[in-house]
């Protein structure tokens, strides 16, 4: 059995490092090898190409035919799928409305090759309020069947699995959380603790106001700024732009809190976990998320975090106690901030806290070992039946 990871942006070359879903993908993948599984990812892309990774999986790209979202996919990769996988194999396709996906799960069902649909995001009612018009009519159309026809669904967290069935998809979920690398861990004796004098609020990823909430994160800082006596509060913010920087720029200086907002470029260079650990809080307040790497990586570097309750970590910022969960709402954030900064004295148990539950559950290879028996099962568990068997395995 090889397992196949189809991810269309995938590079050839380049660091897989830089990008959330990349890096999971990197990251499931590295541990199945570990597990003494065959692994290839493919993709698309302008550099095509076959090389070995140095993590021991093979990564083949593909010659696209166009670089923007169609339904079209790169014609060798057609052959490749047609000519060199058969019934044993596996196949992951990694995306969420994503045209190239549903293609190849069009091809993978002619050929009678099961396959998984990983989405990296939840199917919430929150992702399909913008552009609300155009994802109804692509669910019911491309979306809905793709997930049906699924051997399974790969979710972040169980309770995404909700989201599914309240929008008519029965197929079963394979329930995996996304884990962290070696090379995320700062080193215990590298690790630093210091509670700035201003406490500082920090948020690392995409500059995206929707999905992220950081439109609402803005609103909630501008209440907890009119709150008399003053309590000293800072926010960063930090991350490449999706189109929403100017905007929330702009928002801050509507709010009056240009002054306590700072923007600073993304970084590539530096790892997340040695980025957050400048701050005292991670904050993800996301109207949808699937996990939150960036998050998990903060937890490494033993912060606090508030987050969204929807997103896939949120059960295990509870269960450690490194942090708060938080409804992606103004008054929900608000509060969970002015709750964190009355437990100040407790910041640094709750950071080492979250930093060693993270260290002992959410390694990748502990979870491509909790995948394998998944992924074995699935020739016999397609279109939503699975037998005695394979429900004692976990695949609902």
């Amino acid at each position: 059995m090889t397992i196949h990871f189809y991810l269309k942006h995938f590079p050839l070359h380049a660091s897989p490092f830089s990008e959330g879903v990349t890096k999971a993908v990197h990251g499931l993948s590295s541990g199945l090898v570990a597990q003494g599984r065959s692994v290839t990812i493919l993709g698309e892309g302008p550099e095509s190409g076959v090389r070995k990774s140095e993590y021991g999986y093979e990564i083949r790209v593909f010659p696209a035919t166009n670089t923007h979202a169609s339904f079209q996919i790169a014609p060798e990769l057609t052959t490749f799928l047609a000519t060199s996988l058969t019934s044993t194999d596996r196949v992951i396709l990694n995306g969420i409305f994503h045209r190239s996906v549903y293609a190849v799960s069009t091809q993978l069902k002619r050929l009678g090759i099961p396959y998984v649909v990983a989405p990296h995001d939840p199917y919430h009612p929150a992702i399909f309020q913008k552009n609300k018009l155009i994802k109804s009519v692509y669910w019911h159309l491309k979306e809905a069947p793709m997930l049906r026809s699924a051997a399974a669904v790969q979710i972040l967290d169980a309770r995404h699995a909700q989201w599914l069935q309240k929008r008519g998809i029965n197929t079963p979920t394979i329930a995996l959380p996304n884990g962290f690398e070696s090379q995320d861990v700062i080193p215990e004796e590298l690790l630093t603790w210091q509670t700035n004098p201003i406490p500082t609020l920090y948020f690392l990823g995409r500059l995206d106001a929707y999905n992220k909430g950081l439109d609402l994160l803005l609103e909630a800082i501008a209440q907890i700024k009119q709150i008399v006596p003053p309590i000293p509060l800072k926010l960063v913010l930090q991350g490449p732009d999706w189109g929403d920087r100017e905007t929330l720029k702009a928002q801050t200086v509507k709010l009056g809190i240009e002054s306590f907002v700072t923007f600073l470029d993304p970084n590539f260079t530096a790892r997340s976990a040695e980025l957050a650990m400048q701050y005292d809080i991670f904050c993800i307040p996301s109207r949808f998320e699937g996990f939150s790497l960036s998050a998990l990586e903060a937890m490494l570097a033993a912060r606090v975090i508030l987050i969204s309750t929807v997103a896939g970590l949120a059960p295990h910022v509870e269960i450690s106690g490194c942090g708060l969960t938080i409804e992606p709402t103004v008054e929900g954030i608000r509060s969970g901030i002015l709750a964190l900064l009355q437990r100040r004295e407790q910041w640094f148990a709750m950071g080492r806290s979250g930093r060693e539950y993270a260290l002992t559950h959410l390694r990748w290879e502990s979870i491509a070992a909790q995948a394998l028996p998944f992924y074995r099962s699935l020739g016999e568990c397609s279109l939503g039946q699975c037998s005695e068997d394979q429900e004692r395995t976990g695949l609902r």
